[in-house]
């Protein structure tokens, strides 16, 4: 009868567990919050963003030296949100135990995926950031839709930067990359697993909530963990980064300077944002930037629904867990909302 007993304590101390990434998660919560306040502020006074030319500036010319100063200027900006997308990955893989997400397979895929967007909009963390919280939740719960959609929905549906879109567009365009992020998030994560039914993530099992992983150290088990994702996310994102950076310093100036006709400028403007790495905001005052040089406003919300919504890096973390096949195409259908949305806002 004593092991019995003891079993049952320590599933629920298990149980109990579950409520640490919640409160990372509220921890990010503050954090973000309390930036996206002072950015609104700034936003409502001075009617612009300041844009950031130490990471970003379209059509310089090649210079490794100089993608390198600019991917860790963006590691400078982000890093602290990177810290708690590792932390928040690392609890769930730690603490939450797959029956937990057995529920959310259960679900219809529109109520999964509704859950996963108010789970991932919340945390208000660009694609980088998100990458890890993807990876341990496509693990946990098997579930290729509701992982990408909370994915998305973080940058996507960041809440703060929805707000700016509308202190500083046109009502049309705002609406446009609101409209845009949502059918993302509903659509795109099932479409990718009906696609790819039977997908096997590539798992690394050492930290699975078996029965005999009950009684070890929550704290030591929790080391493990952040261990595990850290060596698993951060060098793909770094490589992703630079990568990323190198792209748009091969692009000519020219690009940007002369929009040309309406489509053209779209289809240019899709493809480079779905690469690209942006800090949290940054695509905000980069459209402010192409309004002002000329493109149409279809060319505008392309850029601010494509760049946050995923990266280079954040699709290599994709094809990491997945495969290739699964980024690609979580790639290729992130740019045909861009294109399409943008062409029919124009």
């Amino acid at each position: 009868m004593k092991k019995p007993v003891a079993r049952n304590i320590e599933q629920g101390n298990v149980r109990y567990l579950i409520v640490i990434p919640l409160l990372i998660a509220a921890a990010l919560f503050m954090y973000k919050s309390t930036s996206s306040i002072g950015a609104l502020r700034s936003a409502w006074v001075l009617g612009t963003m300041a844009a950031r030319p130490e990471i970003i500036v379209f059509g310089e010319q090649v210079s490794a030296s100089s993608a390198l100063e600019r991917s860790a200027n963006y590691f400078l900006v982000i890093w602290p949100a990177l810290v708690f997308g590792i932390l928040i990955s690392a609890a769930v893989r730690a603490f939450v135990s797959p029956d937990w997400f057995a529920r959310l397979a259960l679900q219809k895929s529109m109520k999964a995926q509704l859950t996963a967007g108010l789970a991932g909009a919340p945390l208000m963390l660009c694609s980088c950031c998100t990458a890890p919280v993807f990876a341990s939740v496509a693990e946990r719960s098997a579930r290729l839709g509701p992982a990408l959609g909370l994915m998305l929905a973080s940058p996507a549906l960041n809440p703060a930067a929805l707000a700016l879109t509308f202190i500083l567009f046109d009502p049309n365009i705002a609406v446009g990359r609101t409209v845009l992020s949502l059918l993302a998030v509903l659509l795109i994560g099932p479409i990718v697993e009906r696609i790819f039914r039977g997908i096997k993530f590539q798992t690394t099992p050492d930290q699975e909530l078996t029965q005999s992983s009950l009684g070890e150290n929550a704290a030591l088990r929790f080391l493990r963990s952040v261990t595990t994702v850290s060596v698993r996310t951060v060098p793909v994102l770094v490589a992703g980064v630079i990568a990323s950076m190198l792209i748009v310093q091969w692009l000519p100036a020219r690009v940007f300077a002369s929009p040309g006709a309406g489509f053209a400028a779209i289809f240019v403007t899709a493809t480079v944002a779905v690469p690209l790495a942006l800090p949290t905001f940054l695509e905000i005052p980069l459209a402010l930037g192409l309004l002002a040089a000329g493109f149409p406003s279809g060319a505008a919300v392309a850029l601010l629904f494509a760049g946050p919504a995923v990266n280079l890096p954040s699709l290599l973390s994709i094809a990491r867990i997945s495969g290739w096949k699964v980024a690609g195409s979580v790639a290729t259908m992130v740019w045909l909302f861009a294109v399409c949305g943008g062409y029919l806002i124009n």
